[in-house]
C-alpha cells in the first residue's frame, strides 16, 4: 500500500492482499453515480426530463448506428442481466415517443423516432459545450489516455463478471 492514506468506502473490506483495489472500488462507485447524474441533468437540459440513467442508455443504444435493436440486443451491449429493467425503459420510450417499435417474428424491433433522434443530437451539443470543452480547458486527458482508461475499466468489468459468476456457484 501506497505512503499515502487509502481513501475507500468500506474499510472493513481492506486486505493487504489488494489494499488498492478498495480505493479502485471507490472511485468506481463515485465516478459510476456522478456519471448516471450527469446523464439524467445532460437529459433534462435537452428537453426530456424523468429519464433515469437506464432509460438514457438505453436510448442512446436504440439510436446507435441507426439500426434496430432487439431487447436481448440491448442488455447485451449494456451488460444489463434484469431485461425487464430494460423492458420497462423502453415502454417509456416509446410512451414519450422517442423509440418506435415493431414486431420481427418473435421479437420486436426498436429504433429511434425523428424525436428521439434530435433529442440525441440536442444531447451530443450538450456534452459537447459542457463536459467535452470543459475537459478541454483543464488539459483534460488526451484521447490515447482515454481510449487506454476505457480499454482498462472494460477488462476489469469482465473480471467482476467473473467474479460474480465464481462467487453465485459458492
Amino acid at each position: 500500500m501506497s505512503k499515502h492514506k487509502a481513501i475507500v468506502s468500506s474499510e472493513h473490506l481492506v486486505s493487504r492482499k489488494a489494499a488498492e483495489l478498495s480505493q479502485l472500488e471507490y472511485a468506481l462507485i463515485n465516478a459510476g453515480h456522478a456519471f448516471e447524474r450527469w446523464m439524467v441533468h445532460c437529459m433534462a437540459a435537452s428537453g426530456i426530463p424523468d429519464l433515469s440513467a437506464l432509460d438514457v442508455l438505453v436510448l442512446h443504444n436504440i439510436n446507435h448506428r441507426s439500426r434496430e435493436k432487439t431487447l436481448a440486443g440491448i442488455c447485451l451491449v449494456l451488460n444489463v442481466e434484469d431485461t425487464h429493467l430494460v423492458n420497462y425503459a423502453l415502454k417509456k420510450l416509446r410512451r414519450l415517443e422517442l423509440i418506435e417499435a415493431q414486431r420481427r417474428g418473435k421479437e420486436m424491433g426498436y429504433r429511434t423516432t425523428q424525436k428521439g433522434r434530435d433529442t440525441c443530437r440536442r444531447y451530443r451539443e450538450i456534452r459537447e459545450a459542457c463536459l467535452v470543452d470543459a475537459l478541454a480547458l483543464f488539459g483534460g486527458p488526451d484521447p490515447e489516455e482515454l481510449a487506454a482508461m476505457a480499454t482498462r475499466l472494460r477488462a476489469i468489468s469482465g473480471i467482476y463478471d467473473q467474479a460474480a459468476r465464481a462467487a453465485s456457484s459458492l
